[in-house]
């Protein structure tokens, strides 16, 4: 029996069995699920035709019966012989008795013997009673749905592997079929283990995190068609995590064991897969995702997937995708795609397959593609994102505007509505985001922060539509136009103002450091936290810093480098850093001090290419909103009584 520190472990750690490949990665696990007599396809039950929506067929459905089986009437009318009616005209009407030589049927009546047409009610005039006059001839079987004009008798309906649809059903009764032999559905158990997980917001604290894995990879498997069964949290126990599994392998086609699957001392999922049965794979050369497990126990498949959101969504994705299609008789799914231009490089680490979400727009003619935060554990870079962009292994990145592949989460993805903005993080921005879907529901906003510098390139290159930018001049004390100016000339966008903030020093509740000012950045007993070169917060720092007569490099922490506010607001409030400069609003929202530094202007560079679209209209109503302004405003440090109002880019407005 393999144990912790037995056969598959060094001091503890785990070791993995290999880095392989994506797609042999799959191959070896179903290989082995095979020989392990994993069903797949799983066997077929009946089902009432009326209640097999969603469910796949497990043979082909011919019709048992012809719709209609007989020959019926398409219209409220008559029926007659149309040799009876030719010769018929205005100047020449056609006489017909009721009982010889018509008889009334409504739609959907069988077609009397002998008779071959029928005639619209509407085109009868009743001369007397029981007798009709006709001014046209009727051709023959005019009006009539003839016996199979649907489905023919012996017709194939349905052919085997075919998820069942609503208009589905309505055909296969129409043909008879009142019980359809179905694949089963494939029922998937997922066990949530870790020792620091908690169920109830109510038990956060230090240590511990809120489990969310399980949750999503059930709601998962229901969106493929399977069953899910969540069970219980388990603590990082071997024995404990065993047990599980085992419960699970008679409850399950396919155990899915969340967590634990990396190299640490509490990772036993391996250990536990292979005691039980064996293990195809453990690591798989993808990013995020690679400390995936990949096995088979007493006829059920086993994976083990990292516990980290994006990794975890990116396996189940990967791999319990494709076994819960195969064990339902479909092939493995093939996402819609869309061509797209990458806003900005990506780097990428050879040997792996790396896969970026991304957030697409129309700019122009183009569609670009917006690269979020990566990192296993961010989870909202999946919430935001429209598709995924798939970096080969042998690559070492994307450049900036490549021409890539971008694989939708979904084929409705809303490009034509999104307003892109790529620049400097401002808080209000997402609020800003909310208000336009309400003024639009068909519309969006979606934000990547670069910086100000990188927002007015995106903006100037034809890569966003609109730009935050904070950027202040220190020789002429102006914001953002100069900088503006030297890269593009006035036509090529318009500069909006959302409004002046209040940028500031932030620190931990009460101040443990007693800074005061920015000469205490430099100070020994400081960290600082820093945001990324090219933003305007960063540019404040050095001109700040500057001012007091300070080099960068005095400055502990000065090279760390975050890419928002509110990032910057959790390192202090996580004690990572114990200061960092950003906006009162970021303060407040994590429960911050904050020492001010100064007010700046905060504006929305915009290609004048889109203010004359739809989403720039709806753009303006919503920053010329009192309601907006106040709600922004609301958050601290904002002053937003000129939102909405356009600068001159050849000058600055008087209030500056």
């Amino acid at each position: 029996m393999e144990r912790p520190g037995d056969g598959g472990h060094t001091s503890g750690r785990n070791i993995y069995l290999d880095n392989v490949e994506l797609e042999e990665a799959r191959k070896r696990w179903f290989a082995l699920c095979d020989e392990l007599g994993v069903p797949v396809p799983l066997p077929s039950v009946e089902l009432v035709t009326g209640d097999s929506e969603g469910m796949v067929t497990s043979e082909p459905l011919f019709a048992r019966v012809s719709s209609p089986p007989f020959h019926s009437s398409a219209m409220d009318g008559v029926a007659v012989r149309a040799a009876s009616t030719y010769g018929a005209s205005e100047v020449s009407p056609v006489t017909l008795r009721l009982g010889e030589e018509v008889e009334f049927i409504d739609t959907g009546e069988p077609l009397p013997p002998g008779f071959d047409a029928v005639i619209m009610v509407e085109d009868l005039n009743a001369v007397d009673e029981g007798i009709f006059e006709i001014t046209r001839p009727a051709a023959p079987w005019q009006h009539v749905r003839p016996l199979g004009e649907d489905i023919v008798q012996t017709e194939l309906v349905l052919p085997r592997g075919h998820r069942i649809r609503p208009a589905d059903i309505g055909a296969l009764l129409n043909a008879g079929i009142a019980k359809v032999p179905v694949r089963r559905r494939p029922v998937v158990a997922i066990i949530p283990t870790g020792t620091e997980l908690v169920e109830d917001p109510g038990d956060l604290g230090p240590g511990r995190v809120m489990e969310s894995n399980s949750w999503v990879l059930a709601a998962f498997a229901r969106s493929l068609g399977a069953e899910a069964i969540r069970m219980d949290l388990v603590i990082d126990d071997y024995e404990s995590i065993r047990s599980s599994v085992e419960e699970a392998l008679q409850r399950a086609d396919v155990v899915v064991v969340n967590a634990g699957t990396s190299a640490g001392r509490e990772d036993f999922t391996r250990a536990v897969i292979a005691e039980l049965g064996r293990v195809a794979v453990h690591g798989v050369a993808m990013r995020p995702g690679k400390p995936v497990v990949l096995g088979a126990a007493r006829g059920r498949a086993v994976v083990g997937l990292p516990g980290f959101p994006v990794a975890n969504f990116r396996g189940a994705q990967e791999f319990l995708e494709p076994m819960v299609l195969a064990m339902m008789g479909l092939p493995p799914l093939r996402p819609p795609s869309i061509g797209a231009h990458l806003a900005r490089k990506v780097f990428s680490t050879p040997g792996f397959d790396e896969f970026v979400q991304v957030k697409l727009g129309r700019v122009g003619n183009e569609v670009v593609a917006v690269p979020l935060p990566r990192g296993s554990g961010v989870s909202m870079s999946l919430v935001r994102s429209d598709g995924v962009v798939r970096i080969p292994a042998g690559s070492e990145g994307l450049e900036r505007w490549k021409e890539v592949e971008v694989i939708l989460h979904h084929a409705d993805a809303n490009i034509e509505g999104t307003i892109l903005a790529i620049g400097s993080h401002d808080i209000s921005l997402d609020l800003l985001a909310s208000r336009i879907r309400q003024v639009d529901p068909a519309l969006g906003l979606a934000s990547a922060n670069v910086g100000s510098m990188g927002g007015i390139m995106a903006v100037k290159q034809g890569q966003a539509h609109i730009a935050g930018t904070h950027l202040l001049d220190p020789e002429t004390g102006e914001f953002n136009v100069p900088y503006i100016l030297r890269q593009m000339s006035p036509g090529e966008a318009v500069l909006i103002t959302l409004g002046r903030r209040e940028q500031g020093i932030l620190v931990p509740p009460g101040n443990p450091r007693g800074i005061t000012g920015i000469e205490d950045l430099a100070r020994d007993d400081v960290l600082f936290i820093n945001r990324q070169k090219g933003s305007g917060t960063r540019l404040l720092l050095d001109f700040s810093l500057n001012e007091e007569g300070l080099d960068p490099g005095q400055v502990s922490g000065y090279e760390r480098e975050v890419f928002t506010h509110t990032a910057v607001a959790a390192a202090v409030a996580g004690g990572t850093a114990d200061a960092g400069l950003g906006v009162l609003a970021a303060a407040r929202a994590l429960g911050l001090d904050f020492v001010g530094v100064s007010s700046e202007r905060y504006d929305l560079l915009v290609a004048a290419s889109f203010t004359g679209t739809r989403r720039f209209e709806a753009l303006m109503e919503v920053l010329r909103d009192p309601s907006y302004r106040s709600e922004v405003e609301a958050l601290g440090g904002y002053d937003l009584s000129h939102s909405g109002e356009e600068i001159p880019l050849g000058g600055e407005r008087e209030d500056g």
